[in-house]
């Protein structure tokens, strides 16, 4: 693991509106810059924390990818999530003080550290900041709603397609194409976190191509028919 530390600044970061509040003022986004005070460098395929290691700190990604992943009993790997640029992780540590999974970058990337006992301590002075950190967990706990939905009600076409739009939506919020993006993921990865063999993602992203919905080459995917996404994850909305 790369434990390379650089000297961060929130307030000239170009995803400061991710993960940090609206509305601080000069004195207050320098407080928030000494406490995050340094980065940190990830290898693709290494972790940035691992199940039961003690909790220390939040991690505003970013640059790269990351998933967390819990190891099943059977010795597999469960992805329990996808990170991406501008988003916040490690909240699973704040509860017991340990790690309940493990991080591990998707690829070469590069993280925020965040102590959390220094953001607790400024959380209480700044209004803003102790309202965005409850923010970010409320997020987390209606992701998990949603996950527990999908794997819960949705055939293999409803989970595939609401990961699409799902992982589209908050790309293009970055600046990023609202049709095109490169998964950093695995098929099997993303059957993994959806509950489904990975035969049926395939086979799944296979019969959207034939459909003309998506266009597939390989981790490139191009949405030919958003619309078309929607139908297909509302038609289970529809019947439920």
């Amino acid at each position: 693991m790369n434990l390379q530390t650089i000297k961060a600044s929130c307030s000239n970061c170009n995803l400061r509106e991710l993960c940090m509040p609206m509305g601080l003022d000069d004195e207050q986004m320098q407080r928030i810059d000494a406490i995050v005070a340094k980065r940190r460098k990830v290898k693709r395929g290494s972790l940035l924390f691992r199940n039961g290691e003690t909790f220390t700190s939040l991690y505003a990604i970013r640059t790269g990818f990351f998933k967390t992943c819990v190891a099943t009993e059977d010795g597999r790997d469960q992805v329990t999530g996808f990170q991406m640029a501008g988003e916040i992780i490690g909240l699973d540590g704040i509860v017991n003080d340990h790690h309940t999974c493990d991080a591990v970058a998707l690829e070469d990337a590069e993280v925020c550290i965040m102590p959390f006992d220094k953001l607790e301590e400024l959380s209480r002075e700044v209004t803003a900041l102790q309202n965005h950190v409850h923010k970010v967990m409320s997020r987390e706990i209606v992701r998990e709603h949603g996950v527990m939905l999908l794997l819960g009600s949705m055939r293999a076409e409803e989970r595939l397609a609401a990961f699409v739009l799902n992982l589209v939506q908050r790309l293009s919020a970055r600046g990023f194409s609202k049709s095109e993006l490169v998964l950093r993921m695995t098929r099997e990865e993303i059957g993994s976190y959806l509950g489904l063999k990975l035969e049926t993602v395939s086979r799944t992203f296979s019969k959207f191509a034939e459909e003309g919905i998506v266009e597939v080459k390989q981790r490139h995917l191009r949405i030919l028919d958003t619309e078309a996404l929607k139908r297909i994850v509302n038609s289970q909305q529809c019947q439920s």
